[in-house]
This record gives structure tokens, sequence and C-alpha cells, in this order.
């Protein structure tokens, strides 16, 4: 019989808070009752943050780009709460820069910011969810790994198309042995964040652009596929699958 879901008895650990969807998921869930580890580098923000958070709540200041700091997100959880439930790994950089004009650096930095510290993240996690043979990984990735409309992204969309396919072997790995370990693909398109301010080479303010999506409707979606444990895609807006079909019929036409 499947255990009734309570925010309560959740601790859910979350990458790259100290803003944007991270500091905003936190934030949501801490108000429902959860217990929650946020991790970035600023130390001052994440310290700010747990200050405002409801119920319990632990810092740790890592950069997520290093195996080290990782497993030491996971053991500080570990030793506060007893046990981890939802592990988010929400960390990213974007880039500005077309495909024509990418050097070795940028498409190394995007595969390290985007992909091995979720990596990571997943490594450090998956054995205490196999010991008690359930959780919950989930993987923010981006629209623009289905959809490249927006090509001076050029490695980023990559990087995070690598993190779809990462994210479906290890669903498609554990679905018979772990049942109950639920995997998860959340695909935001623009959101009203700094983002784009922090992009490598910079960029546009994301908050500027016209139809970007409030951060809280984000942070929604993303607590509703905690509590729903709903594994496979999600994407944040309701006409984005439409949009990815879509691409994807034009491109099958195309051939």
């Amino acid at each position: 019989m499947t255990t009734p879901f309570r925010w309560m008895d959740q601790v859910v650990v979350i990458t790259g808070a100290s803003a944007g969807i991270g500091s905003e998921v936190a934030r949501l869930v801490a108000r429902r009752g959860a217990s929650v580890v946020v991790a970035a580098r600023r130390a001052e923000k994440l310290e700010e943050l747990t200050r405002a958070l409801e119920g319990p709540s632990v810092a740790v200041p890592a950069d997520v780009t290093r195996r080290d700091d990782v497993e030491r997100i996971a053991s500080r959880a570990l030793d506060r709460f007893g046990h981890v439930d939802v592990w988010i790994n929400n960390a990213g950089r974007g880039i500005t820069c077309t495909v024509e004009q990418l050097t070795d650096d940028d498409l190394d930095q995007m595969i390290r910011d985007n992909v091995k510290s979720a990596l990571y993240g997943i490594q450090a996690i998956l054995p205490h969810f196999k010991q008690r043979r359930r959780g919950h990984v989930i993987n923010v990735s981006s629209m623009l790994a289905r959809v490249p409309f927006a090509t001076f992204r050029s490695a980023y969309s990559a990087a995070k198309h690598a993190l779809n396919s990462l994210t479906e072997n290890l669903r498609a790995d554990l679905a018979s042995a772990f049942p109950d370990i639920c995997v998860t693909c959340v695909m935001p398109g623009v959101v009203k964040t700094d983002f784009g301010l922090n992009a490598l080479h910079g960029g546009a303010d994301s908050r500027t652009f016209p139809g970007a999506q409030p951060v809280e409707d984000v942070a929604a979606v993303i607590a509703g596929a905690i509590e729903a444990r709903r594994g496979g895609d999600v994407y944040t807006r309701p006409d984005a699958l439409e949009r990815v079909v879509g691409y994807l019929r034009g491109l099958a036409s195309e051939g």
C-alpha cells in the first residue's frame, strides 16, 4: 500500500538555491511543511534564505561542479535529518554564443555546469534512495533541450539535451528493481530570473523578456510534481508539450 504523501515528512535538497527557481522552490516547500537543505556557492545568500524559511532548514555552501562538495551536501542532509526524500538538481548556467562562435572552453563549461553537476548529485544520493527503496530525483532542464528557439544559447541547449538523456537513462535503469524511486525532468521556458544576466559571455535580463514565466509558477509546478510523485517529463507551461510535438513533426516532414 502506498504511503500517503505528507509535506511534513519530506526532506528536500535543492542545489542552485541562492536565487531564482531554487530559492522559490525552497520557500514554497518549506511553507508547505517540508524540511529543506539548500546549496549554492553564495553563502550569504543561503543564510539569508534559511532565515526567511518556515520550518527546519540547513544551508550548505558548495560548488556543485566539484564532486566532493556535492557529496558533502548529501552528508550534511543525512546528518541533520536522517534521510532525504527529494533531491533537486537545479544549479546550472546559460551561455550567449552561437554554434559558430563556440570555443572548447565554452562547451566544457556548459557540460560541467549543467550536466556533471547533476550527475554528481544523482550519484551522491542514489545509494541512499536505493537503501530506502524510494526517493525522488528531479533534474531541472530547459525547453531549449527540446526546441532550439534561442540559438544563441547553443551549448547550453546541447548540455540540457544531454541532461535529459541522462535523466531518461536513469529512469529506465531504476524502473524494474526500484519502481518507487521517481525520476523527473522539469523543462521551464523563459523564466523571470537573473539567468540571462549570469550567462557565460553576458546576456539580457530574462526578467525583461515578453512572456517570461513568473518564478512562482515554475516553483508551483515542481512542488506539484513532488506531491504527485510524478516522473517523466514535466513542462512548466501548459502549451509547451504541444510546441515540442509541433517542432518534431516539422523535422519529420522535412525528412
